[in-house]
This record gives C-alpha cells, structure tokens and sequence, in this order.
C-alpha cells in the first residue's frame, strides 16, 4: 500500500490541513493521527494448528489540547465529512478558550528499525513447518513432555501524524515474536516452562534453527526445572534478581510511578519527590526508546517527538519523568518522546518505552555468594502493583533457595512482596551484568497496550518479604 496515508482521504491534503488548522485554532497543542495497521497470528497446539487470525485495520484519530481538558474523536473512515464531525466534536474543549499552540516537536532522520512487511514472509506453509518443527522437537527431546504449544504472531503499523502548524512525520513500525510453552509430567505432577522473543525485525532469525531450538529447549529447561522444585518457604530474606526479564519488577514497582501524569496528578508515589534520595547509591535507571530493533522501541513517539534516552534515577536521586507533551508543558518540563498510545482510537499518555537499570560492578558469582540464606528469582510472572502505595505483588516462575553462598534446590509458589520506593532503597549490590528481556514486554495503562522493553543486571535487595506455602 501506499505509505502516504493522507491520500487515503477523499481530499487532497490543502483540503486536510485547513480542516486539521480550523479545529486546532485556539488549542494548545493537538494533532491529526493517522493510522494504517495489519497483524496476523499463527498457534500450534499438541500436535495441530490450533488457530489463525489476520487483520487489517485504519483511521484517524483528531486530538484538541486546552489546558488540563482534551477532546478527542476518532473514526474508521478516511473522509472529510468524518474529519469534520471529528473537528466539531473536539472543539468543544476550546470554546471560549483561547490558547498558544505548542511549538512543533523537533525533527529527526534518526531510523531506528527497517519497514519492510514481516506479515507474508516468510510464507504461511514455512511459518507452519516452524511451529511443526518446535513440536517434534521438543517431544522426541523429552519423554516427560505433555503439551507443547507454539505461536508466532506479526504486525505492521504505519503511522502519520499532521499538525496544525504543518508539521508532520511518519513511522513505519514493524513486529514479530515467537512463543514456546512446554508442560511437563511426572505421575500426577505437572509443571510448565516457557520462552518468548520478538522485536522490531522480520522472522528471518526466527527460522533459524539454532535460534528456534535455544528457545524451546529454554522452556523444557525451565518445565523440568519446576518439575523438581519445593514449596517455597514464607518469610523475610535476602533476594537476588537475575538479569533481563526480572527487570519486569522495576517496570512495574517503580516505571509506573515515574510517569509524568501520576505524578502531575500527585497520584504517584514518588510525587514531590523530585532531587531526593529514592533508591539506594549506585541504582541508575533509564528508559530508553533509541535501542535498535527493540519491541519497546520507537523511532518517533505518537504525537510525533523523538524518542530518547531519559535518565529517571541517577545515584539514586529522581532527575525526571517520563512525559508526553500535555503533561510536560503542565509541569513546566520537557517532552521526553514517552507519548504513546494503543492506536488511532486512543488518546496519547505518558507510556515506557525499554527501562532499564544500569550496571553495577559485581559480578553474579560475587552477588550470590554473599547470601548465607535467601532466595534466587530467575525469572518473573504475573504481578500486581498499586502507583499511588507503591505496592506490589510479583510470582516467581523460576527461583532457588540459596544457602551458603550457593544455589540450591528449585522453588515453586515464591512471591515477592514490598513497596517500590522501599525495595529500590533495599538494593545493596548491582551486577556488572546488565542486558535487556528477550523482547515480550507488553505493559497496560488505562485500558491501552503498548509493547515495551525491560532489564536489569544482577541485584542483591536485602530483607525482602517472599510469600510461599512453607514456613
């Protein structure tokens, strides 16, 4: 299709502009986003191709901005007459408001992704052989293997958007990722492992076959793994994080609570907190949308600034948020490129991109030996956490106890329990060992998802509440 999506309009685009200029006038800010998407998804289930799906989707979203208030309508139909009714709607916010429209937000070349189309490449006969050939695999692998399910899944966005001073970008943004789930038996006993990884590339490292069979035997490892665990023991102790994937915690105990709406709102727990102390010496987080190919990553955000490297905690210290244009210019502050949103049927809001930790200057032999007793979470799966306490709830989906120094037997059932701002002050060493999720993240705000990036390096917190089932 044609990457021009305003020629999609039964208009020429003078006819658009003045349209976009008359409805945006008195505003502060505001833009037309327009939206082009296709996905698709294959899943193969014990044996047989369980599912399929493909969808095409398009319209335009038109956004008016007057202080705290926002009007916005949105339509599947490309027309002048929609964009009208769509103008007429969102005016309502600037009635009797006269504001100064923002300046543009500043341009860039900078392509952090290619555009070709993953969807229909490779073919629909290679992806099934694919997930055909996982199945085989891991079932002649392991004779304690019980179900094996595999998918692959891709999409295509391509993203206009215009604003009423003229200003306008483009971004054509690719995805594909590949799942594995494994369940494994003995007798009665059934445990399950998985492996995910995706990003903003084609499947072509996907076919592979060294890369397809790293990631199912990943999740047998893991199935076998929990095959052998204990119950988890209840109590307080030190815990070591892995690195990547249990960066997840960060993204949810404290990336949340750093977005500049929750904090505008006074409804994040680090609100007012600004220059102060929130983690322990040597704790630098960032988010961080400039990482080639990455899921989380965007070349522009959806309201068309730059995405950046945004450092949110240094030292320890708060030095920022993460901002869209709205809630950063309430604040007196900076866009920060963190203005996403779902699609053309959602407004705009402060999202993460890929947040990270830095590196420390341990090494992970250095980290786990310096525990007499305590626990070992390898990786993570659901969580809960509540912005404005702080609190949080996250399952262990991988995790050992660790006694003398040393790893020892497999857990199963372990939770970590704490507060965000509490647990980053907990932190008394940081691994030398920094690398990001294999590229599953997705996160969800207010109804909306985005696909986003987490990781971390190996951490020692100390005096953590785990829950389990063994006293």
């Amino acid at each position: 299709m044609n990457d021009d999506l305003l020629t999609l309009f039964d208009a020429d685009e003078a006819e658009v502009r003045a349209v976009i200029a008359d409805a945006l006038k008195h505003a502060d800010d505001g833009e037309l986003y327009i939206e082009h998407a296709q996905a698709e998804s294959l899943s193969f289930d014990n044996g047989r191709l369980k599912g399929g799906s493909f969808n095409t989707d398009q319209g335009f979203g038109l956004r008016a901005v007057a202080g705290e208030a926002v009007g916005f309508a949105h339509a599947g139909d490309l027309s002048v007459a929609a964009l009208k009714r769509a103008a007429d709607a969102v005016g309502a916010v600037t009635r009797g408001y006269s504001g100064t429209y923002a300046a543009a937000p500043q341009r860039t070349n900078k392509k952090l992704y290619g555009d070709e189309n993953p969807i229909g490449q490779p073919t629909f006969e290679e992806k099934v052989k694919l997930l055909q050939d996982i199945d085989a695999y891991l079932r002649a692998k392991d004779p304690k293997v019980r179900q094996v399910t595999a998918s692959v899944s891709a999409s295509w966005q391509v993203v206009d958007i215009l604003r009423a001073d003229g200003h306008r970008v483009r971004d054509i943004r690719p995805m594909t990722r590949l799942n594995i789930s494994v369940v494994t038996g003995d007798g009665d006993r059934q445990e399950s492992g998985s492996f995910g990884q995706g990003g903003r590339v084609g499947f072509t490292e996907f076919l592979t076959e060294e890369n397809w069979q790293y990631g199912a035997d990943e999740a047998l490892r893991q199935a076998l793994v929990n095959l052998d665990a204990i119950e988890a023991p209840a109590g307080t102790m030190d815990v070591v994080l892995g690195n990547g994937w249990p960066g997840v915690m960060l993204h949810e105990a404290v990336g949340h609570g750093l977005e500049g709406d929750f904090n505008r709102k006074k409804t994040s727990a680090f609100a007012g907190l600004m220059g102060e102390m929130v983690a322990a010496p040597g704790v630098t987080v960032v988010d961080d949308g400039t990482i080639e190919n990455r899921r989380g990553s965007i070349s522009i955000d959806d309201e068309g600034t730059p995405s950046a490297y945004n450092v949110l905690i240094e030292n320890g210290r708060l030095v920022g948020y993460m901002q869209d244009r709205q809630n950063a210019r309430l604040m007196g502050m900076k866009p920060t490129g963190n203005g996403r949103r779902q699609g053309y049927s959602s407004v705009p809001m402060p999202r993460m991109t890929n947040t990270y930790m830095l590196s420390g200057d341990k090494t992970p032999e250095e980290i786990i030996s310096s525990v007499k007793k305590g626990l070992y979470a390898v990786s993570f799966g659901g969580g809960q956490v509540d912005i404005t306490s702080g609190k949080f709830v996250f399952g262990c989906t991988e995790a050992y106890m660790i006694e003398d120094g040393k790893i020892g037997a497999p857990v199963k059932g372990a939770m970590l329990i704490g507060n965000g701002p509490q647990a980053m002050k907990r932190v008394s060493m940081i691994g030398n060992d920094m690398s990001l999720d294999t590229g599953i993240g997705n996160c969800g705000k207010g109804g909306q998802w985005v696909p986003v990036g987490v990781g971390q390096p190996h951490l020692r917190m100390d005096q953590v509440t785990v829950g389990g089932t063994r006293t």
